[in-house]
């Protein structure tokens, strides 16, 4: 490192070596010669600083595999091309780490991170342990658009959303704010499903494992994309039946399972179910603290639309699965002001509805 020209030249400048000019011209001039090393230091690329990302999930769920795919890849698109370290904290759907990157983590900008595409909403609908303002968030962009999926493995009495109207299905899930957790309440509150969720499983991989053993007989609010890279297995064999889609609009490769939003019958279901998968749009949101310096923002923002554009990105992402269609980061932030421009009755008929949701569930 010590070897490089720009930092032999800070040290030489530093030194005051540089000249030979009497000690009176040298005693005012080397403190200036003192900062330009400094600037020289601070952007060489010999001293380029590691960038953390945060994701608040296990290993092996996706949202960690998504996460590492895109640390694989980042470095080279930052200046000086720094180390990525990926640093997994799980803890309550990961509401810690959210709460951890607004309030503990560095403000420089060199620790971002990743968490459940629902917490940006939630304070609108539950406020309990929320310890964050979304709209202050720094959004850099997501890396992909999303639709989930209510399920029943194949040896359970349960097919079509109809059968889950008209006796009790066990799902599985994580924590407060998640998918698995939320929209069950919702489609219990809207569609009359009787759902009871048992909640406490760290991630995806854990409570999928719980309906693989017969734990649960399913689950609502697992991505598409998670079941066809982590359970592949699962679709190739038929063990699964798709009883809804959830999002705002339809994948072709998931045939005749009904949209959700198809299955509203008034305009105020409409509201409700609006403001609740509107965060499929953001599935995989990449954000950072709020009060990183503005040209930090930028550049992250800069080196996100480079990783997604990356054809080594995009192979890397489609070897495991992954969905690529990226969100830009001034987009989330539209989103989100959208989100909470919503009128005071669709949140307040949306929190009667979570709340009416949550009576047949249990803890696990």
């Amino acid at each position: 490192m010590w070897n490089s020209p720009n930092i032999k030249a800070a040290l030489v400048l530093q030194s005051g070596h540089a000249t030979r000019r009497s000690a009176s011209m040298n005693k005012s001039i080397k403190p200036q010669f003192l900062a330009l090393g400094i600037a020289i230091l601070a952007n060489s690329p010999a001293v380029a600083q590691t960038t953390t990302i945060v994701v608040g999930f296990p290993p092996g769920g996706n949202y960690d595999t998504y996460m590492r795919t895109f640390a694989r890849h980042l470095g080279k698109h930052l200046p000086g091309n720094p180390s990525i370290v990926p640093e997994n904290m799980a803890g309550a759907g990961s509401l810690r780490a959210a709460n951890f990157l607004y309030n503990v983590a560095p403000k420089d900008g060199r620790t971002i991170g990743l968490f459940a595409r629902g917490l940006a909403t939630q304070p609108l609908l539950d406020d309990k342990g929320i310890q964050f303002d979304a709209r202050k968030f720094n959004w850099i962009g997501s890396l992909s658009s999303e639709v989930s999926v209510a399920l029943s493995w194949y040896s359970k009495p349960f097919r079509t959303i109809d059968d889950a109207r008209q006796r009790e299905m066990i799902l599985a899930g994580t924590g407060s704010g998640a998918d698995s957790v939320i929209f069950p309440y919702i489609l219990n509150g809207v569609l009359g499903t009787k759902f009871r969720v048992v909640t406490g499983y760290p991630g995806a991989v854990d409570y999928l494992l719980a309906v693989e053993r017969g734990e649960a007989d399913g689950t609502a609010g697992v991505s598409w994309s998670t079941i066809t890279a982590v359970k592949p297995d699962w679709v190739r064999e038929k063990k699964i039946n798709v009883m809804l889609q959830l999002g705002t609009k339809r994948r072709p490769d998931l045939g005749s399972a009904p949209l959700v939003m198809e299955l509203a019958k008034s305009e105020s279901d409409k509201g409700v179910l609006a403001l609740i998968f509107a965060r499929q749009q953001m599935a995989y949101p990449i954000v950072a603290p709020p009060g990183i310096p503005a040209e930090r923002l930028q550049t992250l923002r800069r080196a996100f639309d480079a990783v997604v554009n990356d054809p080594d990105y995009i192979a890397d992402a489609r070897r495991q699965a992954l969905d690529s269609d990226p969100v830009k980061g001034e987009d989330i932030f539209a989103l989100i002001d959208r989100i909470y421009m919503s009128p005071p009755d669709v949140i307040a008929r949306t929190k009667i509805a979570i709340e009416d949701g949550k009576k047949i569930t249990a803890s696990k």
